[in-house]
């Protein structure tokens, strides 16, 4: 990788800037709802700007939340400690922690051999390939909450020795292998996503948004609720885009071959493994019984790293140096604080009003499906699923509320649905330019499969989900 500083683009960075002033001053210049404070328009001036940010980020996404932050306290009436409060949110902490966990994952080699494990199971066909990274994408979600991570660490590193062991590179053999393995593999990704609490960074910060609406949700709730409609997603898909972008090679031996040989070269399981493997189920029971015992899942995560530590698995440089789980703190501690706070300022009551009068003659399941749809297709517009969380969360969820749709299946859809819209397009979340980039895959065909895969899985969440979802009482 490069380590070269990208130059600083001045106009660049001004023109952006500018346009996001724009949005600020276009906001706060409508005329103000009589139940909002001056302080609370202009707070809802700046949060618009700040989404508009992390879309277009004049300078980094954590760089633009740290600077709303601040401006929040300048000029919207929040005190600097309120300002600064997102930051002690135990679910900002509870991402660090597993942020430090999939280091050691990754550092120990441990999440690898899991996904080889599968592929020298399952990667005797082409099919079997992508099922078994799919499902070792799967299981490291139960745990790791970066997507990101997970691929650029894991599978997007096999997925691309596999396919090169039968000569297939971007151009023109990628149809032999790996433009199938690109595709495929990224869409049972954006399942992973959907499944877990700890799918994606994004999903605690739902779960956050759902307990402010009175609904809690834990790991195993929301591993609960997915499960039934997340395999069969997880079964259908690959078998979708083998139908609809089939790769030349369909039997693959070499591929499970590479994983025994990578396998035998990493030796048997050494003692920083082993012990990563007894805190890693640990930690995931814990999560998964936190009902029972009732021990916080923060507590939980922060009890694993620090028994990483402890036995020397990890070490505080590891900590120290682990980028991406301090950017995190830093935009999705702010996050946290300004979505509170919007919702503080009766901001979002006043839009989730507007738009219950435009549907005012449906009743809350068509509603809900018709919320639903449009929240789905609307992720053509985004290129993060944290920015549409932030955007269209809170106001579809008190609009459903208001028509007394059930809490546990609005919050928990919505939050799943944002995940499966990453699948769309090859920006929709971290990992999509990750495997779009490879070269594999021209952007015409990454989106058609995007589409088809995308009504299969609205079909599946929207029929067996329901259905699930009725059945364990969400409704």
């Amino acid at each position: 990788m490069n380590s070269a500083r990208t130059p600083f683009d001045t106009r660049r960075v001004v023109a952006r800037f500018g346009i996001l002033v724009g949005i600020f001053f276009a906001v706060t210049l409508l005329p103000r709802p009589g139940t909002i404070s001056p302080e609370g328009w202009r707070l809802t001036g700046l949060f618009f700007a700040t989404v508009a940010g992390l879309l277009l980020e004049p300078i980094p996404g954590g760089a633009i939340v740290l600077l709303a932050v601040i401006l929040a306290a300048l000029t919207c009436g929040l005190s600097l400690g309120r300002a600064l409060s997102g930051y002690a949110d135990p679910t900002v902490w509870l991402v660090m922690a597993a942020f430090f966990i999939s280091r050691a994952l990754l550092n120990t080699g441990l999440a690898r051999r899991i996904a080889l494990v599968f592929v020298r199971a399952f990667g005797r066909t082409s099919i079997g390939v992508c099922y078994a990274l799919g499902l070792s994408d799967m299981v490291l979600a139960s745990i790791i909450p970066s997507n990101g991570a997970r691929s650029g660490g894991v599978i997007l590193p096999i997925t691309r020795s596999i396919a090169e062991l039968y000569g297939s590179k971007p151009g023109e053999s990628a149809g032999r292998l790996g433009a199938f393995l690109m595709v495929g593999v990224y869409q049972c990704v954006v399942v992973s996503a959907a499944m877990f609490y700890t799918g994606q960074a994004s999903n605690p910060l739902a779960a956050r948004m759902a307990g402010e609406f009175g609904h809690e949700v834990t790991w195993l709730s929301w591993f609960v609720a997915t499960a039934v409609p997340g395999l069969i997603s997880m079964a259908l898909v690959p078998l979708v885009v083998q139908k609809i972008y089939p790769p030349e090679i369909t039997h693959t031996p070499e591929a499970a071959n590479f994983a025994a040989t990578e396998l035998r070269a990493m030796g048997p399981m050494g003692k920083p493994e082993k012990i990563l493997a007894v805190i890693f189920v640990a930690v995931c029971g814990t999560w998964a019984t936190s009902g029972w015992h009732g021990l916080d899942i923060t507590v939980t995560a922060l009890c694993g790293s620090l028994a990483l530590l402890i036995t020397g698995v990890l070490t505080w440089d590891d900590v120290v140096n682990e980028k991406s789980a301090w950017d995190i703190f830093v935009w999705y501690g702010g996050l946290i604080m300004l979505g509170k706070a919007l919702n503080d300022t009766g901001a979002t009551r006043v839009f989730a009003d507007s738009v219950g009068q435009a549907f005012s003659g449906l009743s809350w399941l068509p509603l809900l499906l018709v919320a639903l749809l449009i929240y789905y297709c609307a992720h053509y517009a985004f290129a993060s699923i944290t920015t549409h969380i932030l955007a269209m969360y809170p106001a579809f969820v008190t609009v459903l509320l208001a028509k007394q749709a059930p809490i546990a299946l609005v919050v928990l859809a919505f939050a799943f649905f944002a995940n499966l819209s990453a699948g769309l397009t090859h920006y929709g979340t971290t990992p999509a330019p990750m495997f779009f980039t490879h070269g594999y895959v021209p952007m015409k065909d990454w989106w058609r499969v995007g589409a088809i895969v995308g009504v299969v899985n609205l079909a599946i969440w929207g029929t067996a989900g329901f259905f699930w979802w009725k059945v364990i009482g969400l409704w």
